[in-house]
């Protein structure tokens, strides 16, 4: 088990805010992550854990100094986890692009080169991140997840491969269908190669027809976000999902886009959401 090493703390709404950084196993390098613990933690109770993905371009701060997050999670008495988006580092492949390389890990376990001994997000946020924040923090192992474009794309195709693990997903405007669409299309090709079977092991419009655990699923997507419908379907995907049996509440937001604006608008709800999820 990797050493933590304290980056900053914070006091807000009664908890701490920390950045911690370690060793990682799975992607060979430093990573950083945000934790926050709400009072309740402080106080000496384990609680449970909801975990957030950026999106791309975005590390473990953008969702913490934007959305307002912190209050709410003080309020719920959950503690808030948020990984950064891909390893990075001098020695770290990347790429001219905004859209490949760091930044833009796509939570995926690379399999290319030059990708392929880094990139292997999938195991982070998965399995290895979750094992260090239940082994260093006062948590128990009640666990859900959510995230923005890129990571809400991470969060639903995670919450589906591992079934039982998390008591709900929801994103916010998220990457649903990448097989399907250039964003997905560029990323997957470059850290799976040629073959697009392998692919479909990250789609989670093609992974829900298959999934087994019907957790309950949140989306919301702003009408005026320029990256929807090309980049972004979630009608797509909530179709596939209800036909497989799952419940989702589709939230389609007139006049909001695809920033950070349009989340803290809507935080308050993907935070009761999980809320009732985790029996809160």
């Amino acid at each position: 088990m990797s050493e933590l090493t304290l980056v900053s703390r914070n006091t807000v709404f009664g908890g701490h805010h920390e950045r911690h950084s370690h060793h990682s196993r799975s992607t060979g390098t430093e990573m950083t992550f945000a934790v926050y613990l709400p009072p309740r933690a402080l106080q000496g109770h384990a609680v449970p854990v909801l975990y957030w993905l950026s999106g791309l371009t975005c590390n473990d701060e953008n969702f913490s100094t934007k959305a307002g997050a912190q209050r709410l999670a003080a309020e719920w008495g959950v503690a808030l986890v948020m990984p950064d988006t891909s390893p990075r580092g001098a020695d770290v492949p990347n790429d001219e692009a905004y859209d490949l390389g760091q930044g833009a890990g796509f939570y995926v376990n690379a399999t290319q080169n030059p990708w392929a001994a880094n990139y292997r997000m999938y195991d982070y946020v998965a399995h290895e991140l979750p094992a260090l924040v239940e082994a260093h923090f006062p948590v128990t192992q009640q666990r859900s997840i959510f995230g923005h474009s890129m990571g809400g794309h991470g969060a639903l195709m995670v919450a589906l491969k591992n079934p039982g693990r998390y008591a709900a997903v929801s994103a916010f405007a998220p990457i649903v269908n990448p097989t399907e669409t250039p964003w997905g299309q560029k990323a997957f090709a470059a850290y799976l190669g040629d073959d697009s079977a392998l692919w479909a092991d990250y789609d989670s419009t093609l992974l829900v027809a298959a999934a087994n655990h019907k957790l309950p699923i949140l989306i919301d997507q702003g009408d005026a976000d320029n990256f929807y419908p090309q980049q972004l379907q979630p009608q797509t995907f909530v179709a596939a999902a209800r036909s497989a049996g799952f419940t989702v509440e589709f939230n389609l937001r007139p006049g909001y886009d695809h920033s950070y604006y349009f989340i803290a608008s809507f935080i308050d709800s993907h935070f009761a959401f999980h809320a009732d999820a985790l029996g809160l």
